[in-house]
């Protein structure tokens, strides 16, 4: 009779120390292994019941295994005090001409559809591991020996390749590193990589987000990153994006632009030109859900209320930036299930907020 009721309490006991050995490493890696202390928690439950002798023995198994290593994850992009991703302020100073600069944009809307690049003109992003073999890239451009020695070791991925189009953009990461190297025209002749312009940045986890090494480094015309802003697939399909978003807009301000952007190809002499570097937001008093928007136009909506959206580039049209899913080898933006939801993304982006914007006081540069 005693052995009877040892083996039951021996196995609750099994089960519940398996319990304690799982539930901080579940815990410590994050909401994705929950089901793993659910499932023990079941088994526990299951054990203090009646266990049979199989279940007795997957207590046993539990219990006496070692306990796992939360995985690593892989260091953040830029900063959590950088633009890209600090949470702006509802007091935070608006520019003196920032009426003026939503209104420029207003007219710019009615001219050109707002778009969402992806497979064209956008950046795949080849992130590689720690012993990825790396490749020299010839540097088209004179008198920038200090790229060309960035540039002369890369762990290129075979099979990698630029975006269409004529910028040719590729963003190579590799996390045990904290390096990034981006490229602008982007080509493999028969003789290896090529590339017009581009930059390395070290220690991206802490980076401010943009290049300080040499600081007109840089494959967009800000000579601020392309993963600077980019709408990532993961982000993309979670449905929240916890960083600002990158534009491009046409006639940007020639001759001048703002902090945070390093630099301007900006050729317009509007009296309201908008200058690359400016920030817009939605105004924080807004309440975003009272607009009907897509899940894809909502998510980027919250991002650009919480973080702002930094005009990164010059474009044709009003243009955000969301990853080129050339690496994945298929299309999760296209489709009745993809991330564009069966319909024109510039239909959807016309219940974007855009008459709610504000621009943040500018710090503005010029140039000769």
């Amino acid at each position: 009779m005693l052995s009877r009721t040892l083996i039951p309490l021996l196995a609750v006991a099994a089960c519940v120390f398996a319990a304690e050995a799982v539930g901080p490493t579940a815990s410590s890696a994050g909401a994705g292994d929950a089901r793993v202390a659910e499932l023990t928690r079941a088994e526990r439950h299951r054990c203090a019941r009646k266990p049979t002798r199989r279940q007795r023995r997957a207590c046993r198994r539990r219990a006496s295994a070692p306990r796992q290593p939360a995985p690593a994850q892989p260091p953040q992009l830029f900063a959590p005090s950088s633009f890209w991703n600090a949470p702006l302020a509802a007091n935070a100073p608006l520019d003196a001409r920032s009426l003026a600069y939503v209104t420029r944009l207003q007219e710019l809307l009615k001219r050109w559809s707002p778009y969402v690049n992806t497979t064209r003109y956008s950046a795949p992003v080849y992130t590689v591991p720690a012993d990825q073999p790396t490749v020299h890239v010839t540097l088209d451009k004179a008198n920038s020996a200090d790229l060309q020695a960035a540039f002369d070791r890369v762990p290129i991925p075979q099979g990698a390749r630029p975006a269409a189009g004529s910028d040719a953009h590729m963003v190579v990461w590799q996390p045990s590193r904290d390096t990034m190297w981006e490229f602008w025209g982007a080509r493999r002749p028969s003789d290896g990589w090529h590339a017009r312009y581009g930059g390395r940045m070290t220690n991206v986890s802490t980076s401010p987000g943009h290049y300080t090494e040499n600081r007109r480094w840089g494959a967009t015309a800000t000579s601020l990153p392309l993963l600077g802003g980019l709408m990532r697939l993961d982000e993309l399909k979670a449905g929240q994006i916890h960083h600002a978003l990158a534009v491009a807009l046409p006639q940007i301000r020639a001759s001048a632009y703002s902090w945070p952007a390093q630099r301007t190809d900006g050729q317009s002499s509007h009296p309201n030109a908008i200058p690359e570097g400016a920030r817009f937001r939605i105004d924080p008093a807004l309440d975003l859900s009272t607009i009907e928007m897509s899940p894809m136009v909502r998510a980027m909506a919250v991002a650009a209320q919480r973080y702002g959206i930094v005009v990164r580039d010059g474009a044709g049209a009003v243009t955000f930036f969301a990853e080129d899913p050339t690496p994945t080898g298929r299309n999760p933006f296209l489709g009745a299930g993809g991330l564009f939801g069966g319909d024109y993304i510039s239909e959807q982006l016309r219940a974007f907020p855009w008459k709610h914007l504000q621009v943040l006081k500018t710090q503005m540069s010029y140039e000769n």
